[in-house]
């Protein structure tokens, strides 16, 4: 989501890298692999929606009651305000594993990525984890473009040096894999800038490997509901927990005097009614299972008060669409 106009090598503990086969394989066998289930959210704004603390709160009921192996959010959470701790602590009282990518908005505020993820206790800016037979990469989007005339707002870019360490993590691993980042690399209306020789990486990883060994790339940061295939890479698009950005043109108060008043960022948005998020089960026999949530809007939805159907690229639904694909 992106509000421009109004405010501007890990190791997990008892993790191993694989050396690279010598050989092709086309995965390892099905029984070296277990069905893994995980919980994925995305753009919940804490510093933006008055009631995020309970969509958060719901969303880790959910997670408990499912048993997920793990749950990750994509980015835009919170900012590392004292304040913000209680938010902190909701999202904590999960039991299991917790992962974080770092989104745009993470900074505002003038925090650098370093101060984020210590607030978070998150791995790192990127890193990478294997779980049940599977490789999973997080991305970290925020890079600076140091080359000339690059795009204006906030920084969406993939450098060197992350890239590098990209192809590296990929070339060290035989299972298959995938990579979470907060802006898409499939999008080319507001996602990573070098989003072209970024999928290379991961295009070259696959050849290399002789099998489609990078599967799918989950993503945040538009607030929008698609789901787009590049070379046999699955770009899944994962909609915002709260809200869609309208803007000035399109302010509304949808909620009370007093919510405006203390949350004056939600009258550009138009908000969900409730929070939405996935539940993601890969199974052994290859197969991969997105069931999402679907709620309404609060107040008028976006054509109602004139929004173009796709002035956003795609349209704006309060849903994360069901999904089932074939790895």
């Amino acid at each position: 989501m992106k509000r421009r106009n109004f405010i501007q090598s890990f190791s997990m503990g008892g993790m191993s890298l694989l050396s690279p086969l010598q050989i092709p394989v086309n995965n390892l066998a099905d029984n070296k692999r277990n069905t893994l289930k995980f919980g994925i959210c995305t753009d919940v704004h804490k510093d933006v929606m008055h009631d995020s603390d309970l969509r958060i709160k719901k969303f880790i009921e959910d997670a408990v009651v499912n048993e997920f192996d793990f749950i990750i959010q994509l980015g835009d959470f919170c900012r590392p305000y004292e304040y913000n701790l209680d938010f902190m602590s909701i999202w904590n009282s999960f039991p299991g594993k917790k992962y974080h990518v770092l989104g745009n908005h993470d900074m505002d505020g003038g925090f650098s990525r370093e101060e984020v993820v210590k607030y978070w206790n998150a791995e790192g800016q990127y890193y990478s984890f294997d779980l049940h037979g599977y490789h999973f990469i997080v991305l970290d989007g925020n890079d600076h473009d140091p080359s000339p005339g690059r795009p204006s707002g906030y920084a969406r870019f993939l450098g060197k040096e992350q890239l590098d360490w990209l192809e590296r993590d990929l070339d060290q691993t035989t299972l298959p894999v995938f990579v979470f980042i907060h802006q898409g690399l499939d999008n080319d209306i507001d996602g990573i800038t070098n989003s072209t020789k970024s999928r290379l990486v991961l295009e070259r990883a696959n050849d290399k490997a002789g099998f489609h060994k990078v599967k799918v790339v989950f993503s945040g940061h538009e607030h929008l509901d698609y789901h787009n295939v590049f070379n046999g890479i699955h770009y899944i698009q994962i909609n915002s927990m709260s809200y869609h950005w309208l803007g000035e043109n399109y302010q509304h108060i949808r909620y009370s005097k007093e919510v405006d008043e203390s949350y004056p960022w939600i009258k550009y948005t138009v908000p969900y009614k409730d929070p939405i998020w996935a539940y993601i089960e890969i199974s052994s026999n290859g197969m991969l299972r997105l069931r999402g949530r679907s709620t309404t809007f609060v107040g008028p939805s976006p054509q109602e008060i004139g929004v173009p159907k796709y002035n956003y690229g795609y349209p704006v639904v309060p849903e994360i669409s069901d999904r089932k694909i074939k790895l």
